[in-house]
């Protein structure tokens, strides 16, 4: 399951624009990668330090700087006096827990959004992933190494198409489209799921199937609560007085607002399909009880008379009609008693209650 709530209680009591990391504690090495790319060329690189990025930020082409791993919070900051990044920004960053948002400052634009993506176990990997777009350059800042954006670094890599001849704006709608369309993957999962569980609890409902149907409505609302948002900042970057995404790239969002869209109602209608699936393990638990319930009810009915009979002709009289005939134990209390249960059986098929 992912984690729904952060511990920003570390930060109390400091000043605004603190950049101190609020997430879980890693060992890794931060990395740094650039791809600076035109139509005419490409050079990609690792990078050990934030001033190694110091020459691509006058160049002419556009140079993507993806960051794996934020933990360490002096590599960020050293980061962001190298490109001006205002400290409220790098704040956000270091800060994992943030609702996906658009901010704009002077000479950059600041998006932020959530990465999921399915963990070795299958789990889900919820990941918050900042973008700053400049004129000429996109940074990344991811919690982690391992990301859905390696379609969009092949297609830099492999081709001299679209993305080759436009600039960071398109840059940016590309990584943003790649990190919506992975939601799809993760839908298509969750909905395997929900007709597994659909089956499940129609043919053999049990407490495990119930506990299923929980953790999958945890996870469903935790990530309509991570896209959520994200329909209003596309919305934003979409407006007409957004200058940091050309016309042209506008179209592009566009779509990527409808996906997301699309996405934000799929989720709705999960929630309601497992709400119904809860209600339909109910109803199966309860007609399970309902079957055994009458099973045992048609079995005490024709052993009821049975009883009374036997609890008769238990009694320790003396002078009972029937004791003084020899063939009155087989021919009339055993005939008697079979004949009844029979006729009891008999009766309740033909009402239908025997199946």
């Amino acid at each position: 399951m992912p984690t729904f709530l952060r511990k920003l209680s570390s930060k109390k009591g400091m000043m605004p624009g603190a950049v101190v990391y609020t997430g879980k504690p890693r060992d890794a090495a931060i990395a740094i990668s650039v791809i600076d790319y035109d139509e005419h060329g490409l050079e990609e690189e690792e990078k050990r330090s934030p001033d190694a990025l110091r020459p691509y930020i006058e160049t002419e082409t556009v140079t993507w700087v993806n960051v794996d791993g934020i933990h360490d919070a002096e590599i960020v900051r050293h980061l962001g006096e190298v490109f001006g990044i205002h400290p409220l920004v790098l704040e956000d960053i270091v800060s994992p827990g943030q609702r996906a948002k658009v901010e704009p400052y002077p000479g950059y634009l600041f998006v932020l959004m959530k990465m999921i993506q399915f963990g070795a176990k299958q789990e889900l990997k919820v990941e918050q992933v900042s973008f700053i777009i400049g004129p000429r350059f996109v940074l990344s800042f991811q919690e982690e190494a391992g990301d859905v954006l390696e379609a969009v670094r092949r297609r830099i890599r492999d081709s001299v198409g679209r993305i080759r001849r436009m600039g960071t704006d398109y840059l940016a709608y590309a990584l943003m489209d790649a990190i919506v369309d992975y939601y799809y993957v993760i839908i298509e999962e969750i909905a395997e799921r929900i007709e597994a569980l659909e089956e499940d609890v129609i043919r053999q409902p049990e407490e495990a199937t119930l506990q299923h149907i929980h953790e999958l409505r945890q996870e469903v609302a935790f990530l309509r609560k991570a896209v959520w948002p994200l329909r209003d900042v596309i919305s934003r970057l979409q407006e007409e007085d957004n200058d940091f995404f050309l016309d042209q790239t506008k179209l592009f969002l566009r779509d990527l607002y409808d996906h997301t869209m699309h996405v934000i109602e799929t989720l709705d209608s999960f929630r309601d399909m497992l709400m119904g699936l809860m209600d339909l393990y109910q109803s199966s638990v309860s007609n399970r009880m309902n079957e055994v319930m009458q099973v045992l009810t048609i079995i005490g009915s024709i052993f009821i008379p049975l009883t009374f009979l036997a609890g008769i002709y238990g009694m320790n009289f003396e002078h009972m009609p029937e004791l003084g005939w020899d063939f009155a134990y087989p021919y009339a209390f055993w005939a008697v008693m079979i004949t009844l249960a029979g006729a009891l059986v008999f009766y309740f098929q033909r009402k239908g209650w025997l199946r």
